[in-house]
Formats: structure tokens, sequence, C-alpha cells
């Protein structure tokens, strides 16, 4: 039987309310407090929000229970049990309220991202993501609610985890997926329009759409790119938010107007949209704005053009600083575990920013951050780095390769990446382009790795440039090298490792290990010929995931030796294979602990949760010694 929301929504188009967060932060509580367990504490602040919005003409209002699973609630102290007590209370408080307006409105209940991410960006796996889903799911449903709206997802596999746990839980209930997408047309993550349609299209999914994002403009556009995509007769949702936000006088403000909104309200049912709304920034007199456009037979879609780019960012000026952490913590002696990360493959870094938010949680210390891995093309690194360091509040370490830049490019490069405080510099001479994407790329250099490091030590930071003239301040950079411990002619790498000591590198990253004899080995054999290596050494590790993973490094990859007993381990791991890399990689720190100072992981398939499991034991090894 066709649920009466699905008729209704069938028969005419239905307005949703706007923004509740905004509602409430604008009656005076703290972004600190839990919004959500105000469904206890203040049900009047609440019942007064859903009031506006049902008599500003919405037809459908969501219950103020977005953060309201165990994840969020636990950050506020929240005890999981919570999680029923709270999403009840939402729903009936909102039933309430709609019983005593005498309308016919529809009791959405809200779900939200989980808060930690799904492996392998993080440590969550699907079957609890479900389950956590299955919890709040359940106590909206027992209480009342009419529909489930899913509001705001980044992750385009965690809303399918989210749609299962809800059809676990009713098969019948109406059920309303949203995604949130950039400027550029695709989700945080990556995902096209293209890429979600097609992953959804085959889930009992009732309504798609997109909430969230940007303002109403580029919501329009990413809802017409999914309309295009999904299979004709597809019901399509929007609720945008009001425009970019702007910090004024210590408050984040959003410029559309609601008159705006109420143009953008018959371009989204032109487009295709069955139920519209708002989101962050709306408020009751957006949602009235759009109520009098639906119901205005006179008012017909307006030709909506797309908003001007932003102005780039300017980038301040920045003097000499003290060490960095990275710096101090190497001075101190103490442990580092430091990860290695690629670029995205376009502008938007919230999948990188996912997976380091991970690493930092499991007790990384610094995140290395690779320039153009394999000469494809991606994301300048010192920008992610930035990301990262702003962001997540972070240390990163830059890598820099000298190969495809002249002796001005590079020293431009370097003011770039200080001015933004990324002073972290790993210097590399960098993959050819002809193993590349543009095999045809201009790959000359003027100046190779030793050479890099001495301009920096002895020239940056001493505040002189190439050319001998002063720049405006010293930089202080630590500047990390590149070490072989398994060369094809060790001579030449024990030669050029002492030239790069003596022009001043801080510290050093070594390929990627198996046998501890390498490495040990390598260090006896300099420090024969130069006395103790006293450089800070971070050991390198490539958890192995497979026997094939395995067998490609040994026999393909430069530089990479394995031995042949454990390239046998991981034949006899079978589908345990990636389980039995992190066991090897615990038990190589502990071998190598007494050699080297911290370790330099670099996660295969970007399974930045095996990563985690690494640092977390050898952090606890720490702990213990």
């Amino acid at each position: 039987m066709t649920h009466s929301f699905l008729q209704q929504l069938d028969a005419r188009p239905l307005v949703c309310d706007g923004a509740m967060g905004t509602m409430i932060y604008s009656k005076g509580i703290p972004v600190e407090h839990c919004f959500d367990e105000l469904n206890l504490s203040q049900p009047a602040l609440i019942a007064d929000i859903h009031r506006a919005y049902i008599d500003a003409g919405a037809n459908v209002i969501e219950t103020n229970t977005f953060g309201a699973n165990r994840f969020k609630l636990g950050e506020f102290g929240l005890a999981a049990d919570k999680v029923t007590e709270i999403n009840r209370a939402g729903v009936r408080l909102a039933r309430r309220v709609v019983d005593a307006a005498f309308k016919e409105v529809f009791i959405a209940g809200s779900v939200g991202p989980l808060g930690p991410r799904l492996a392998p960006l993080g440590r969550l796996s699907a079957a609890e993501a479900r389950a956590a889903f299955q919890q709040q799911i359940a106590a909206l449903v027992e209480a009342g609610a009419d529909l489930l709206v899913f509001d705001t997802f980044t992750d385009l596999f965690e809303l399918v985890q989210a749609v299962l746990a809800a059809r676990d839980v009713s098969p019948d209930l109406p059920l309303v997926a949203q995604l949130t997408f950039t400027d550029d047309g695709r989700t945080p993550l990556g995902h096209t329009p293209q890429k979600v349609a097609a992953t959804l299209a085959d889930l009992a999914l009732d309504v798609i759409g997109v909430n969230c994002s940007v303002g109403p403009a580029g919501v329009l556009r990413t809802l017409q790119s999914l309309a295009k995509a999904l299979p004709a007769g597809t019901r399509l949702s929007a609720q945008p938010n009001a425009g970019w936000p702007e910090r004024v006088g210590g408050r984040m403000m959003y410029p559309s107007s609601p008159e705006y909104f109420g143009d953008y309200a018959l371009a989204f049912i032109e487009a295709g949209a069955r139920l519209i709304g708002g989101c962050c920034g709306t408020t009751p007199e957006h949602i009235t704005q759009m109520r009098a456009a639906l119901d205005d037979p006179t008012r017909s879609a307006p030709a909506l053009s797309r908003l001007p780019a932003d102005e780039p960012a300017r980038l301040s000026q920045s003097g000499a600083l003290p060490p960095t952490r990275l710096a101090r913590r190497l001075a101190a002696g103490g442990f580092i575990a430091s990860v290695e990360m690629s670029p995205p493959k376009g502008f938007s870094a919230e999948r990188v920013l996912a997976g380091a938010a991970t690493l930092h949680a499991a007790g990384a210390n610094v995140i290395n951050v690779a320039d153009s891995p394999r000469s494809r093309m991606r994301m300048s690194p010192w920008a992610v780095c930035h990301l990262i360091q702003t962001q997540l509040e972070l240390e990163t370490v830059l890598h820099f390769p000298t190969r495809g830049r002249n002796i001005l490019r590079v020293q431009g490069d370097l003011l770039a990446a200080h001015a933004l405080d990324v002073r972290n510099i790993f210097v590399v001479m960098g993959d050819p382009t002809n193993i590349g994407e543009y095999p045809e790329a201009l790959d000359s250099y003027d100046v190779v790795p030793t050479g890099l490091i001495k301009l920096i030590k002895q020239g940056f930071n001493q505040g002189l440039d190439y050319g001998g003239e002063l720049i405006t301040q010293p930089t202080n950079f630590l500047v990390g090298c590149a070490l072989n411990p398994t060369p094809a002619d060790p001579a030449r790498e024990i030669k050029v490792l002492r030239q790069k000591i003596e022009n001043g590198a801080d510290f050093a990253l070594t390929q990627p290990l198996y046998d501890p004899a390498d490495l040990t080995g390598f260090v006896a054999r300099y420090e024969a010929e130069h006395g103790p290596l006293t450089l800070p050494l971070l050991a390198g590790m490539l958890p192995l995931y497979n026997a094939r993973h395995a067998d490609f490094l040994h026999n393909e990859v430069p530089g990479i030796h394995i031995p042949a007993e454990i390239r046998q381990r991981m034949r006899q791991a079978g589908e345990n294979g990636a389980q039995e890399g992190v066991a090897m990689a615990r038990e190589l720190i502990r071998q190598l602990r007494p050699h080297v100072q911290g370790i330099y992981l670099m996660p295969a398939f970007d399974r930045y949760d095996l990563a985690a499991e690494v640092i977390e034991a050898a952090q606890a090894e720490e702990d213990r010694g």
C-alpha cells in the first residue's frame, strides 16, 4: 500500500523545513552543547522551532535527531543508552507540535552521518555502522516517524549502510536519501552524480537528492546532473544552504536572502524535485518564501545564472619561526610515527582529510604528503599539507622533488610552502615523467637532492637565496632525505648519504624494509667508513596486503627486497593476508626500534585503517618500554 506521504508527494511538490542547528544557535545555545540532547533538557525551545516552520508553510518537519547516534552522542559524554531516549523524544515532541497545529504535516526522522569514517578511510566496519544506524532508526520508527530523511552524507557507502539498516528495521517506511556535494558537482569524497545514481538506483529508496552542500545555484546544477543520471520518474529533493557562510563578528552568517530562495524553489521543481526545503543558514523566512512561490500560480521559474567564482585566497606572509614540532621531537629522541598520503586528483581534499584524521586519532605524529607519486597528476602537495595542518592541527612533511623544477621554481615553491607554515621538507629526486600519464612532460632540473638540501639549510635558513642575495627573512625548514639500505651500488649510496649529512640533512626516510639485517648491515658499513651515524632514521614500512602484492613489490619495484620466507608467509595467510601484513609490520618495528627513531608508513591501497593498527601497536610498545 502506498504511504500517504508518497501519495501527497506524487500529487504535488512538498516543502520541508529549514535548518534546525541554525535556529538553535540563534536561540543562544553554544555550538559546544549537544543539540540533540535539547529534546530532553529544553523541549520547549525545539517545539518553538518546529512550530515556526509549520507556520511558515512546511509540509514536512525533521526531528532534532541529526546527530543522535551512539558515536556523536558519545563525543558529548552521553552514554549509548541515551540514543533511544533522545530519538523517541525527538519524534514525540514533533508529533505534539503537529497535533496542536491541526495541519497535515509529516514528521521525518532525521538521520545524519555517524562521525567516524568507514574503512578504509576510517576504522569503522560496515557491520558496525549498520548496527549503529539500526539502533537510532529503530527508536525513530517505534516513536512514530512518518518517514526517514538521511541528511548531509558525504560518504556514499556510509549512506548505503544507513539505507540497509532502515530496511532491516522497516521494509515499507518512506526513505529520503540526500548527499552533500561540493561546488565542482562531486561529493567531498569525489563521487560524481553518475556514481551516486548508479549506486543508489538499486536500493529501496523513495526520494534521492542533494542537501547542505553549497548555495541554491550549486545545488541546482548538481540536481540537474543527478536527474539525468537516475531512471526517469525518480523522485528528487533539494535542500541547499543559504549560500557560502561568512564569519561576521564572530558568528557564521549566510548571505542568501529568503526572496532568493523563493526564486530557486521554482527552479528546483522545474528540474524535477518533489521535496524542497533548506539546510544550514535557512530560517522560517526562507521557507515562507518557498511556500509562497509554489502557491502562486502566476509565478514561473526565472532564468538563473551561475554564481561568480570566489576570489582566490591570499597567502599570508610568515617570518622565521621556532622549530617545528617534528624538529623538537627529533631533538628530544621521541618515537615518531609518520604516514605517507597522496594528494587527490581534484580539488576536494575531504577524502585525504578523513584518512588523516583517522591516523591522527591512532597516534600518528606527522603526515607525509607525496608530490605527484608515480608521475601522475595530483593536487599540489603543499595545499594538502596546509589543509591538514589548519583543519586537523596535525603537522605534515612536504615531499619536495627536484625533478621538473628549475631553480626559480624551486625557490618560489619553498617560499610558498613556508608562507603556509609547511616547514618540514623531504627532499627527493622524484619519479621520472616517462613512467607516468604525461610521458612527454619536461623532466629537466637544475639541482639534485644533495644540492637542494644545501640550498635550504645553508642558504634559505640563513636568509640567502641561490645567488647569495638576501631574502626578506631567514626560513626555518627541517629537511629530510631519502635512504636506500639495499642499493645496487652500496658505495655510491654511502657517499651520497654522507654528502646529504654534510649539507645539513636533519633526518632520513628509508625505502620499505622487510628484513632488519638490510638496515643494520648498511649502517654498519657506513659507520666503518665514517664513524657513528647520528642522523635520525625513520624506517620505511609498506605493510603487505596479500601474496600477489608481495610478489609484485619484490619483482617489479626497484629498491624493495622481500625475503622468500616473508613471501611464503603471505601465501600461507591466504585471505587473511592484510592482517598478516600488519602482524609482520609490528614484528619488524620491535626488531628495528633500537636502530631507528620512528617509522614511515606507506599504506597499500590507501588502507589507512590497517596503518592505524600498526601505529597503535607501535605507540603501545613505546608506552610499555
